[in-house]
């Protein structure tokens, strides 16, 4: 009897546990801070054995895994012992064309199994790359290029790369005293004639947590990309996750990514792959027709995206083989609560892992949903998570009109929103070194400042802006609402409105150019438009065709305006500057654009009259930019 009475006893403490488990997220929670605690006291011994470098992370990879897949590509594959011998072999290369220790040699690359092996070959060496957004040219290109301090530079063999770079070539070897070196047959056979010698530990000792282990650009809105590193501290915990009992791969999964590698979340997934021991499986560059094949192919069970690429997907014309996959796991971040659960059933893809961060690296989030439960959420926290880090989010009101932080009028300090109904995430720190590792943006103090936000809630306290607009409800989940400022997201890219704005306003005749983001009917992001003010002279006989031919010449293929909204008058506030708010809010819908201006909208190698039919068409879904 006593036994039956254990039993029962222990029956309803287990069926407790389980259902406060449930409500509460008890057991991810202590799961996720047992292993940051694990990976703290790993990057301590790091520290004190001087093995900071992740260099360590890959090589350990290698002698687990020698003869196993390393990197498959359509170009190429590579078991583990392979990569290491063609690591070296560029990391010796890099040797003989002066590269040292803590140097930064800029990468203008598309996607390869020699991209990921020369990263690795800079970390043998105790450098790192500088990625450089290849659809960059002219100023902004040159602009990367100068802040990186590289002097040598790696150009992909297309056409079309080494064409922007030839243009620039002059100011590149003159002025920036920098090395091209196009990786054509010619110049790959002279890289791997070196002999495959790995690098003493020597030159890895200078590596230490506020070193970068990649150097990333972001888009701002000062009109030209910022330099920000990833430093080394913050890649740690991701070569550490497996031995840490934090990484959600299993033994034998394959990663695909064809996202671009100059970028935070295709890069810095990839290179993980290869400091935790996990096959990845490298596409050039993202297509509809081909994602499927390759993921079949490659028999990958995670792969990478952006939002936009399960809309693509999700937008082909459904295939017999649409679930003829071994993909467990879609990884990556902006994937939309409309498209969500959608791509999920068609495609038979039972796990996603969306996460929530920016280049800058103060906020992150993660949400790994295996249901509904947590579908269209960024990121999930428990209540012990919650707990802990009360008072470190805090979600607070934007002056829409300014895009400042709304400070009451009696105490001038911020004001606090309910986390269900969110505003801009604002992050408690002790000090600027938060940003960035310490190191802010590359070599610019200035902007780095402006990310900052003083006597917020008492005097002398410092906050952090993410710029970043979301919610999170009662059961720790966390939901995204809006990307503030001036800087959107279209096409997977941030556009900077004030270089698009520069551009455009040295065309004849354009007096005010003023730049902004437009929300469209079922498309991801937004979609640039131009509210242009014509000089009145000029206003007739302006030529719109060579106002986009001007447009492509000067600028990133998606930060070309979709739209141009000739306005008939200019836009400014009372401080002069451009007042984007009423409309970004009026976007291109018919009913809200004032009648005296004319939205026109491109149309192959023009700009032409944007009508109500065309926005019809939009909204049912019967166009698609």
């Amino acid at each position: 009897m006593a036994l039956v009475t254990t039993a029962a006893a222990v029956a309803g403490f287990t069926a407790a546990g389980m259902y406060l488990d449930a409500k509460y997220h008890i057991k991810k929670d202590v799961t996720t801070l047992r292993a940051t605690k694990k990976v703290g006291q790993m990057w301590a011994e790091a520290v004190r054995t001087n093995r900071c470098s992740l260099y360590y992370f890959f090589e350990d990879a290698v002698k687990r895994q020698q003869n196993e897949d390393c990197i498959w590509s359509r170009s190429g594959c590579y078991t583990w012992n392979q990569a290491y011998d063609r690591t070296h072999r560029w990391a010796q290369w890099f040797l003989s064309r002066g590269v040292k220790p803590q140097d930064l040699v800029a990468f203008y690359l598309q996607n390869s199994p020699d991209f990921i092996f020369a990263w690795l070959g800079l970390w043998a060496i105790g450098a790192a790359p500088a990625m450089i957004n290849y659809n960059l040219s002219g100023a902004a290109l040159l602009h990367c290029l100068k802040i990186s301090g590289a002097k040598v530079l790696l150009v992909d063999e297309e056409k079309e790369l080494r064409d922007r770079i030839e243009e620039v070539r002059t100011t590149i070897e003159g002025e920036l005293g920098m090395e091209a070196h196009v990786l054509d047959d010619q110049k790959m056979a002279e890289v791997l004639s070196n002999k495959p010698e790995r690098p003493g530990d020597v030159f890895r000792e200078r590596v230490k947590g506020n070193w970068p282990m990649v150097l990333l650009y972001t888009s701002g809105t000062t009109g030209m990309p910022k330099g920000c590193p990833f430093n080394v501290d913050r890649g740690f915990p991701a070569g550490a996750s497996r031995a840490a009992g934090a990484s959600l791969v299993r033994d034998g999964d394959r990663w695909h990514n064809c996202m671009p590698m100059y970028h935070g979340t295709g890069g810095i997934m990839a290179i993980s792959m290869m400091m935790i021991g996990v096959t990845l499986c490298i596409g050039k560059k993202f297509s509809t027709s081909n994602f499927w094949g390759e993921v079949r192919d490659s028999k990958a069970t995670w792969f990478t995206y952006v939002g936009e690429t399960a809309r693509y997907l999700l937008a082909a014309p459904p295939h017999p083989q649409d679930k003829d996959h071994c993909v467990r796991v879609m990884y990556g971040n902006g994937l939309r609560p409309d498209v969500w659960i959608k791509f999920r059933e068609r495609f038979n893809v039972p796990e996603v892992a969306e996460f929530f961060n920016s280049t800058e690296g103060v906020f992150g989030l993660l949400n790994y949903a295996r249901g509904d439960y947590l579908a269209a959420s960024v990121g999930h926290h428990g209540v012990l998570q919650r707990r802990l880090l009360k008072g470190s989010y805090v979600p607070v009101l934007i002056d829409q009109a300014t895009g400042a932080i709304a400070r009451d009028p009696k105490t001038g300090f911020a004001m606090r929103q309910p986390y269900n109904q969110g505003g801009e995430i604002i992050v408690s720190v002790p000090d600027v070194t938060a940003f960035a590792g310490g190191s802010g943006y590359w070599k610019n103090p200035a902007a780095t400042a402006k990310k900052f936000e003083k006597d917020v809630f008492k005097k002398g306290d410092l906050w952090y802006r993410t710029g970043d607009a979301l919610r999170r409800d009662d059961d720790g989940r966390w939901y995204f609402l809006d990307r503030l400022g001036d800087t959107f997201r279209w096409k997977g890219e941030n556009v900077s409105t004030a270089e698009v704005s520069e551009v455009l306003g040295k065309y004849p005749g354009v007096v005010e150019a003023n730049v902004y983001g437009v929300a469209l009917p079922s498309h991801d992001g937004r979609a640039g438009c131009a509210a242009v003010y014509i000089d009145p002279k000029d206003a007739p006989t302006f030529d719109y065709s060579g106002f986009l031919r001007h447009a492509r010449l000067h600028l990133p293929k998606y930060a070309v305006p979709v739209f141009i909204r000739k306005v008939a008058k200019m836009t400014p506030i009372h401080n002069n500057k451009q007042n984007k708010v009423p409309l970004r809010e009026e976007g291109v819908d018919p009913d809200k654009v004032a009648q005296e201006d004319r939205m026109y909208w491109v149309d192959g190698d023009n700009y032409v009259p944007f009508e109500r039919r065309h926005w019809d068409d939009l909204v049912g879904q019967r166009a698609r930019l």
